[in-house]
């Protein structure tokens, strides 16, 4: 085994203990078909909360206007795609999804798709090679997952290649910090505490983490991404945490903005 092949067999299990630990995942069926708008475990309420804003939002004032000008059932990669329930949602809607990661486990990744009715294709391969012909989607979807990317260029210009000429890059559930010192300093509080809870930092794989302004702009130029910024009202004590933060003297915190992307080149 390569040092590569070693190090991505080390982050998933690592990956694989802390989303048991955390209790992600059941046994019952119901449980992946009411998410994200019920967490019927129990478990994780309050970030299930979320994600079902983020989602709501990107329903009705992203997805909605394009299938209203579209008219037709949408091909859609679901990259990071966990334990497939956005999939899951864009197959109600009638479109076609298609559920990729790297994480193929049974409770909280790929191999939970058996858990819905006609469940969606489930394909395990990376973001940086993407295993489908140039210009087979219509949407690619970053379901809190575009900061696992250990390259941002190599990843976006795979979405690029996949994308068809009206194809839009979106990206839900990601952080975002207007300066790259505070997302740097997010990394190693967030590895500093997987390490004094379970044992390890979960950095195996040096994934990127998180987006910047700086980072944005960055990808703009280098692959003519054409962003959009759109934010989610998620409540008035989550969107009065910079103010606390500030008063805390602490480093401020992640927005949870939805960004949508367009590419000059197609």
């Amino acid at each position: 085994m390569n040092a590569e092949a070693h190090a991505r067999k080390q982050f998933l299990e690592d990956y694989r203990r802390i989303r048991h630990a955390e209790g992600r995942g059941s046994e019952d069926s119901a449980y992946y078909q009411a998410l994200p708008f019920r967490d019927l475990s129990g478990r994780n309420e309050a970030m299930w909360a979320m994600r079902a804003k983020t989602y709501s939002y990107f329903e009705r004032n992203i997805l909605a206007p394009i299938e209203a000008e579209s008219q037709r059932p949408l091909d859609v990669l679901d990259l990071g795609a966990g334990n497939c329930w956005l999939s899951y949602r864009l197959s109600l809607r009638g479109h076609h999804p298609i559920a990729l990661d790297i994480f193929a486990d049974g409770r909280d990744g790929l191999g939970a798709a058996r858990h819905y009715p006609n469940p969606p294709l489930a394909v395990e391969a990376d973001f940086a090679q993407i295993p489908f012909l140039s210009a087979s989607f219509d949407l690619a979807i970053f379901n809190a997952s575009l900061h696992y990317s250990t390259d941002y260029l190599r990843t976006l210009g795979e979405v690029q290649r996949c994308l068809r000429p009206s194809g839009l890059l979106v990206i839900l559930d990601s952080p975002v910090y207007r300066e790259q010192e505070h997302g740097r300093r997010m990394t190693e509080e967030k590895h500093a505490e997987f390490l004094k809870r379970y044992g390890f930092r979960s950095d195996a794989i040096p994934s990127m983490e998180f987006l910047d302004l700086a980072t944005l702009q960055t990808l703009r130029r280098e692959l003519g991404i054409h962003w959009r910024m759109f934010k989610p009202w998620y409540g008035l004590s989550w969107h009065a945490r910079p103010v606390k933060a500030w008063l805390k003297r602490r480093r401020p915190p992640s927005r949870f903005w939805i960004l949508t992307g367009k590419f000059e080149s197609l």
